[in-house]
């Protein structure tokens, strides 16, 4: 369900229909899917504590109708309260870098999350503060399953997990 609502948001995206020709068409606004891959510094237990989260990502984004580029995300930040359940993460920072040299440092300052059937779905929202999209709002939204089994919550603790993500810049 969670892996099928993603695919739902990213079938939503929609550009100027070419009848607006003659309204300017916002070229700022960009889609990002691919893979993500987080890591939990201290690995993530039963019991909520302050988590160092690491996210990586490989996207190919469309920066203009029928236009993609390659780009890599690196993300960083803290959880205050990160456990095998929820990972709440108020304030990260993701820079993306495309493969036509251009950039977007991107703020996020709240996130919602949620475990379905062992899913992770984590929603970040913020703001564009640099770059490509400067002004922009921006959201990102991740299904992960965890890197190792769920047992690992109740033993060393899972230190990472993987999943699809997608990113949206648009105004």
């Amino acid at each position: 369900m969670a892996v099928g609502s993603l695919a739902l948001v990213g079938s939503t995206v929609v550009w100027a229909p070419a009848g607006q020709a003659h309204e300017p068409v916002r070229t700022e606004g960009v889609v990002c899917t691919g893979p993500s891959t987080s890591t939990y510094d201290p690995p993530l237990g039963l019991l909520p504590q302050q988590t160092h989260v690491r996210t990586q990502a490989s996207y190919t984004c469309g920066i203009a109708p029928g236009r993609t580029v390659p780009a890599t995300g690196l993300m960083e930040g803290t959880s205050p309260g990160a456990s095998c359940v929820t990972v709440n993460s108020p304030r990260l920072e993701e820079v993306v870098r495309y493969a036509d040299g251009k950039r977007s440092s991107i703020v996020y300052d709240s996130s919602t999350s949620i475990r379905v059937a062992g899913v992770l779905v984590v929603r970040l929202s913020g703001r564009v503060v640099e770059g490509r999209g400067a002004g922009l709002s921006a959201h990102r939204i991740v299904a992960a399953l965890p890197s190792e089994l769920p047992t690992a919550c109740l033993l060393s603790g899972l230190r990472g997990s993987g999943g699809e993500a997608q990113l949206e810049i648009l105004p």
